[in-house]
Order: C-alpha cells, then sequence, then structure tokens
C-alpha cells in the first residue's frame, strides 16, 4: 500500500465522518429542503467521477469511476424529484365540483347524491335518501 492510497483512504473515512455529523445535526423538517438545494454539489461530484474517469488506467480505475458517477447521476435525480414533489406542496388544489351529476342542487335546493349503482337521489332534510 503506497502513502499516497493511505492518504487518499484517511481523507475519504474523514469526509465521511464529518459529513455524518453535519447532516445528522440538521432537523428533520430542514432536511428534505436542504438537500434538494445541493444538487449543484451533486453535480460538480458527477464531473469529478468524470475526470476521474478520464485519468482511470487499470480496471479498478473505470469501476470506481463508474460507481462514483452512478451515485451522483441518483443524487442529481433524486433531488429534482424531491425538488418537484416538494413545489407540488404549495399548488392550489382545484374547488371541490357540488354533489349532483350535473354539479347543481336538485329543485328543493338540496344536492343531490349518486349511488354507487350510478343512479341520482335526492338527500331529505332527515338525511335520508328518496
Amino acid at each position: 500500500m503506497t502513502s499516497a492510497l493511505l492518504t487518499d483512504i484517511t481523507i475519504f473515512v474523514l469526509a465521511l465522518l464529518v459529513g455524518f455529523e453535519v447532516i445528522s445535526k440538521v432537523p428533520a423538517t430542514l432536511h428534505t429542503p436542504l438537500m434538494s438545494a445541493a444538487n449543484s454539489i451533486h453535480g460538480i461530484i458527477l464531473v469529478g467521477a468524470m475526470l476521474i474517469a478520464a485519468s482511470a488506467n487499470n480496471a479498478l480505475g473505470y469501476v470506481l469511476a463508474f460507481i462514483a458517477a452512478a451515485f451522483a447521476a441518483m443524487n442529481v435525480v433524486g433531488g429534482y424529484v424531491v425538488t418537484g414533489r416538494m413545489l407540488k406542496m404549495f399548488r392550489r388544489r382545484p374547488t371541490p365540483v357540488p354533489a349532483g351529476q350535473d354539479g347543481k342542487a336538485g329543485q328543493d335546493g338540496k344536492a343531490g347524491q349518486v349511488s354507487p349503482d350510478g343512479q341520482a337521489r335526492q338527500v331529505t332534510s332527515s338525511g335520508t335518501s328518496s
């Protein structure tokens, strides 16, 4: 084992420990918005993985570069999916259509109901259908 490899492994392990400590201190309510906003970081990681792949000169280098690129790409796509889902939460919901087949109240001002077999019914003031 060369000293350069030992140095790289040491930096990798320290980065894992620091990353775990930083992420574990973030409250759950802020975790998703912060991680989805970090897509640019994942994009930089993806570029780094491609640079490693370009400079690899053996099979182990190619395999590690492929794994790094695959994980970085999953992070980028996942971040955009999470961001899209979060933005959907803030859209206005459509107003509900009043009960009845045509969306209008019955002749007596009460809304009609549709039974499971598709037959329209009028609801009386006592709550029973006629």
